[in-house]
């Protein structure tokens, strides 16, 4: 039995819709077996299949290809995560945030201070 990357992908809850799976793919987020895939590319037992989501790759192996979507309980029964720790570790990496305030009523900044911040920004990039 064989399906289509996006349902398989919307199906096992890697995204919460088949159109956001087919973005991805379109996009060159998932591959498989270490191929790029289209939307329409139909995966079969014990592919591999890479899915990159912001800085993180997850990996899956299929065990029975499917197309009608499955609680989350019942996902194991179809793909083995066979993600790497240290790829999840990332989803938990504190991240830098820089929050600027201005006091209520004091405009816009000036010629001067935007130069100012400009300057004091650089030195996060």
């Amino acid at each position: 039995m064989e399906t289509r990357i996006d349902k398989y992908l919307w199906a096992i809850r890697v995204f919460k819709t088949r159109s956001e799976a087919a973005d991805a793919c379109k996009s060159g987020k998932v591959k498989v077996n270490q191929a790029e895939a289209k939307p329409s590319r139909d995966v079969k037992e014990n592919d591999l299949i890479t899915v990159r989501k912001g800085s993180v790759f997850f990996t899956y192996r299929v065990i029975v290809p499917i197309d009608k979507r499955v609680g989350a309980a019942l996902v194991p029964q179809y793909a083995e995560d066979l993600t790497p720790e240290q790829e999840r570790e990332k989803l938990n990496a504190p991240f830098e945030t820089i929050f600027m305030r201005r006091d209520r009523g004091t405009g816009r900044p000036t010629k001067k201070e935007r130069r100012t911040l400009d300057r004091l920004l650089e030195n996060f990039d």
